[in-house]
């Protein structure tokens, strides 16, 4: 039988059935499944990595109405364990325990960030933490969560996927929306980052430190987002950022020379179109 004859047609019906299975274990939120543990859960993202990234036919199966509605499901489930697992660390005596839990959901929401790049579905997540924003820098930054290093760390390390996929352009978002997402975390992010090298300097063996690239990416897409807001909106947060105590991280100064290239080009335009606008009313007396 020739070779040809012997290639089987890919199972794509199949193919969405584990992919489906796949992701519901991969999101399950309910605890582990004796006697497994979490390794089930584990397990099944692994699995979903390994079908978008090793199968060229994953497309045809992701762009499925069915596949898209289980994943963003899947992404609502990991969200509401990780905004239940906030509200409750506030509790008498769970506070440590809750961290873990918060941590974990945290991690299950950088996978999921993965999954959906892959699957082209960023903007459920961008549009989601966007809005929730708020609620968890009002809940990181209490007083008695001040010590809570690796939690802040891993927030900066989700929302800095988030800066990437909005700052590069791979999620269109309006202009306030932009700027609610600049606003919320540049403050939080240029306080923290020298908290953390200072504590690294001291202690060699301190574990929570930002990564050089990931600093270097959250620099590039915020550079890139401030640069692209409308001229009013640019002003303001460079006003803000010009007034912090230390300009080092991020440094946002491409983005100034933009602004500035931009004011002086529109004042040369009113400029000139009054000047012309004086010339032929001249003429015309």
């Amino acid at each position: 039988m020739p070779i040809l004859a012997r290639i089987q047609p890919v199972d794509l019906v199949g193919t969405k059935s584990v992919f489906i299975s796949a992701i519901r274990f991969a999101t399950s939120i309910d605890g582990p499944s004796p006697p497994f543990g979490d390794e089930l859960r584990t397990s099944a993202q692994e699995q979903v990595e390994y079908m978008l990234g090793d199968d060229a036919d994953m497309p045809l199966v992701t762009a499925d109405n069915e596949v898209q509605l289980e994943t963003i499901t899947g992404l609502s489930k990991t969200f509401s364990s990780f905004e239940r697992e906030l509200s409750l660390i506030f509790e008498s005596g769970m506070c440590k325990f809750t961290e873990c839990k918060i941590l974990q959901s945290l991690s299950d929401l950088e996978w999921m960030c993965n999954v959906l790049l892959k699957m082209g579905l960023m903007n459920d997540f961008v549009s989601k933490w966007i809005d929730i924003s708020e609620t968890i820098l009002r809940v990181v930054e209490d007083e008695n969560l001040k010590c809570m290093w690796g939690l802040k760390l891993k927030l900066v390390e989700v929302t800095s996927k988030v800066l990437d996929a909005v700052g590069y352009g791979n999620v269109i978002l309006p202009a306030p929306h932009r700027v609610q997402l600049i606003k919320s975390w540049l403050p939080f992010i240029r306080k923290l980052k020298p908290i953390l090298d200072l504590m690294g300097d001291k202690d060699a063996e301190f574990p929570y430190k930002m990564d050089e690239d990931m600093c270097q990416s959250i620099e590039g897409a915020m550079v890139s987002l401030v640069s692209a807001l409308p001229s009013d909106d640019q002003a303001d947060i460079l006003a803000d950022w010009m007034n912090a105590e230390q300009l080092r991280y991020p440094d946002l100064s491409e983005a100034f020379e933009v602004w500035c290239f931009r004011t002086k080009s529109a004042k040369r335009r009113l400029v000139g179109g009054l000047m012309d606008k004086v010339d032929s009313t001249t003429v015309s007396l």
